[in-house]
């Protein structure tokens, strides 16, 4: 075979066993190819199916949340449901008082001045926070708010003292006087009634003491609302050594007094039903019993609630047991005063 041929037959050989090889190549690559989009498809699967795997537990996580904080709810609505019953539960126990031994209460001592219920629904028994020692003696007891409540057997027995003392005198041997404004409705209607002579708003000091005052007058006796707000009063009458009718309650200090009223003198009812007791049964000593019937308490106190039946029968019970209260001393809540 001549060598030229041969070289040609060689190259071809060579050039097929190359097509042959490149077709190979292109063919593996295509299976490559194609097994690397399989495998890619198959990630993407398994992807979605995590993503939908952890969308389920996420919602579930979120359900349990919210069945965990439906039934937190349903506990407290439950816990608040059994502390209202409670509550109710209590209030009714408290309201058990029966008729008839609210009846037994009411009746069971002496006739008082007026009727319990009007002390009650004046508060007259309601004293402060402050407990002085001269003062001890006729508290009860303190209630749960921290106020002393009085015992209305010794407002009912002093006031009894105090009206046989004022009616000794003539009106123009005694005057009252009352500085702070919630008595001074009841203290004009008492000077109207009974012609004693009234000093609300200022007390003009030196007026019995000093004989070179143009409106200088001589008494016998002195009554005031108040020995602290009232103490100008209260010093001239014991310059004096005059015999002195107070009202006094719980926070207040009775050196000078000689004839203690244990009430409540911060509020108009409270000073009122006093005055109006002392101003009828001072008219009826008077002989002016016509006068004495005529008197509406009212006048005094201002307008009258009606007493609720339950709400007033532990007061009312309270109000007339004969015990004594704590000590607090005035620095330790407040000073005396108004």
């Amino acid at each position: 075979m001549p060598r030229k041929k041969k070289i040609e037959v060689e190259e071809n050989i060579e050039t097929k066993v190359r097509e042959e090889a490149e077709a190979k190549k292109e063919s593996l690559k295509a299976k490559l190819l194609e097994k690397a989009k399989e495998l890619e498809k198959k990630l993407e699967k398994e992807e979605k199916k995590k993503e939908i795997k952890i969308e389920k537990e996420h919602e579930k996580s979120e359900k349990k949340e919210a069945d965990k904080d439906e039934k937190i709810e349903k506990i407290k609505e439950l816990k608040e449901e059994i502390i209202e019953e409670k509550l109710a539960k209590k209030k009714r126990e408290k309201r058990k008082l029966s008729e008839s031994e609210l009846k037994r209460v009411m009746t069971d001592t002496k006739e008082t001045l007026v009727p319990l219920t009007d002390y009650i629904a004046c508060s007259v028994h309601l004293g402060t926070k402050v407990i002085t020692p001269d003062m001890r003696k006729y508290v009860y007891k303190r209630r749960a708010d921290g106020l002393a409540v009085l015992n209305t057997n010794f407002i009912d027995d002093k006031l009894r003292e105090a009206v046989s003392f004022l009616n000794s005198f003539d009106k123009e041997d005694v005057f009252i006087v009352c500085k702070r404004e919630a008595g001074w409705p009841a203290v004009q209607k008492f000077s109207e009634v009974t012609g004693i002579r009234a000093f609300t708003k200022k007390y003009p000091a030196g007026i019995i003491t000093n004989i070179q005052l143009e409106n200088f007058f001589e008494v016998k006796g002195v009554l005031i609302c108040d020995p602290w707000v009232d103490k100008n009063a209260l010093n001239d009458a014991i310059k004096l050594n005059l015999p002195v009718i107070g009202i006094c309650d719980t926070n207040n200090y009775t050196k000078g007094v000689s004839h203690i009223i244990p009430a409540n003198n911060k509020s108009r009812k409270s000073v009122g039903i006093v005055l109006y007791v002392l101003a009828r049964e001072y008219l009826k000593a008077n002989g002016r019993e016509a006068e004495a019937k005529k008197l509406d308490i009212e006048d005094f106190t201002g307008e009258l609630e009606e007493p609720v039946a339950f709400e007033k029968k532990t007061d009312i019970y309270d109000a007339k047991e004969g015990k004594e209260g704590s000590v607090v001393s005035v620095g330790e809540e407040a000073s005396e005063g108004v």
